[in-house]
């Protein structure tokens, strides 16, 4: 009787980091020999599944493994290999479902961002056709749009670092992490790898894509689309959503079921949502500036002389510090990146971070950001809207009222000063277009209270992170969505059978990994709910 194969993880495999020798065979070759002394056996197939860096004992740098086998095993065998280091593997496959009713028009989905893109990619494989209706528009048109603006200071308030084909997260570093824990994130991230992004996303513990790469995984995405029946209509805003239909463009668009995977910045539509009945709540989220520091500065802060080896890569951190029920945090860190003008609306002025795959430019930024209330603001989504509307008005006033971002070094900040433009870091945001501001006069005394806090910890954590000569520039407001679209156990909206918020902008996502698997879920929802081919 054959042996069966099993598949199983070997994790916390540490190994100590060899200047500029790979650890990646001495993994594989670990993980063979814990299974020869568990089973007896060779493994028939070795894979890493995960690798991290563990600098926190330095000069004692380490790589963490997780390796991915298959072994011949009985199910006893399997069963005295589960502990803490060795357990079974399981991907989830994907279980199309298929419903009974029938679907009076094709499904339309509001957005194509990842809960957009994914939902529709989903759809169309299944046979379904969705048409797909983008305010913004294709990589090429919105990449030329936001070229524009950064060299003219002209905005195109339907297609810009917000708006267009990919969302938000087509002009970012294109990372992966999430805080969720989810089965779909392995489908999510092998579909990812088909539509062209690099493979070791589905290794690495901090995987990211780059813009650069992340505009052909995009435009892979509408072929794909396409060529299984979908529809995409880009430059084509939609005004109103009912039960039967739509308004996009002028034009009224029947549908049998209708996606809202709008992203967080759809102001407009949130507005239509709550004056046509649909039920809103307001949600915490955060704000904050974008702080930048010589990459070269922090690997060797971070990886001290070992810095530069080629194994070890760029540093990165993740930062926290909490005050009650009040949070300051770095968010969104892009080693080798750039500050990028993200605003969506005339009169506003709005920071995002953005770097390439190869992380190969001069600054590293990250957001550090304040934990914001509902009480803070007022409590209702309108207040909300308009408590970031407000701090973005601020800014762009601030700044010169022509997109120029307010700076302020760290230095300044803390002393409370008004000073003059760095020298030892240029600003990235628009190639150096800063105004040198004081943030204590536009943000609110629990905001930069919350950031002199968490600067100072900071600093105690990475030595001179807080140095005086470092630049703040502002302001970060779009790092979630202010409102949350609320919806059923059928995941659509209250009162409206057939409408069903999706992703980040609906409230119920955090990045593009998270927004494409709520773009699954609803995906799903459809398909065991209506009768496909």
């Amino acid at each position: 009787m054959a042996i069966p194969i099993e598949k199983i993880l070997i994790e916390n495999i540490r190994l100590p980091h060899k200047p500029g020798i790979s650890q990646d065979e001495g993994a594989l070759a670990e993980a063979g020999r814990q299974i020869r002394k568990l089973t007896g056996g060779k493994p028939l197939a070795l894979h890493i599944n995960k690798k991290s860096i563990d600098a926190r004992r330095k000069p004692q740098i380490s790589f963490v493994y997780s390796v991915y086998a298959e072994i011949e095993a009985s199910a006893k065998t399997i069963e005295k290999l589960d502990s803490a280091s060795v357990k079974r593997y399981t991907r989830a496959e994907l279980e199309i479902p298929c419903g009974r009713e029938e679907l009076s028009h094709r499904p339309v989905i509001i957005g194509f961002g990842p809960a957009g893109m994914f939902c529709g990619l989903l759809l169309a494989k299944c046979g379904m056709r969705p048409l797909i209706l983008e305010r913004g528009s294709d990589v090429a048109g919105r990449t030329k749009k936001v070229d524009h603006f950064n060299r003219t200071g002209e905005l195109d308030p339907d297609s810009n670092i917000q708006f267009g084909a990919g969302g938000a997260g087509t002009f970012s570093d294109g990372k992966l992490t999430t805080r969720i824990h989810d089965p779909m994130i392995a489908n999510v991230l092998q579909m990812l790898l088909e539509l062209g992004a690099p493979e070791d996303i589905l290794w690495r513990a901090k995987p990211h894509i780059g813009t650069d790469i992340l505009v052909q995984v995009v435009e892979n995405a509408d072929r794909a689309i396409r060529r299984l029946g979908g529809e995409i209509r880009y430059d084509c805003p939609v005004t109103h959503v009912a039960d039967t239909y739509v308004l996009a463009d002028g034009e009224k668009i029947p549908h049998g079921a209708v996606i809202l995977a709008t992203g967080h910045s759809a102001r407009d539509l949130y507005a239509d949502l709550l004056s046509s009945g649909y039920t809103l709540e307001a949600k915490p989220f955060s704000v904050g500036v974008r702080v930048e520091h010589l990459q070269s500065w922090l690997n060797e802060a971070m990886f001290g002389a070992l810095a530069g080896d080629p194994t070890l890569g760029d540093a990165e951190y993740q930062l926290s510090h909490r005050q009650g029920e009040r949070g300051c945090y770095t968010f969104c860190m892009c080693p080798g990146g750039e500050v990028v003008a993200a605003a969506s609306e005339a009169g506003g002025v709005v920071t995002n971070g953005m770097s390439r795959h190869a992380r190969d430019g001069r600054n590293a930024n990250a957001a550090v950001c304040v934990s914001v209330h509902p009480g803070d603001y007022g409590s209702t989504p309108a207040d909300a809207i308009g408590f970031q509307r407000a701090l973005e008005q601020k800014a762009y006033a601030a700044g010169g009222r022509n997109y120029y971002a307010p700076m302020q070094t760290v230095g300044d900040f803390l002393t409370g000063s008004r000073g003059i433009l760095p020298t030892d870091i240029r600003p990235t945001y628009r190639d150096g277009l800063v105004t040198p501001v004081d943030f204590h006069e536009l943000f609110p005394g629990f905001v930069t209270e919350m950031l002199t806090a968490g600067l100072t910890k900071f600093d105690r954590q990475i030595a001179g992170y807080a140095a005086p000569h470092v630049p703040m520039t502002g302001i970060e407001t779009r790092t979630s969505a202010p409102v949350r679209i609320l919806r059923t156990e059928a995941l659509t909206a209250p009162g409206h059978d057939t409408v069903y918020p999706c992703g980040e902008g609906a409230g119920y996502a955090g990045g593009i990994v998270s927004a494409a698997v709520d773009g699954l879920r609803v995906a799903l929802q459809i398909l065991g709910r209506y009768r496909h081919p």
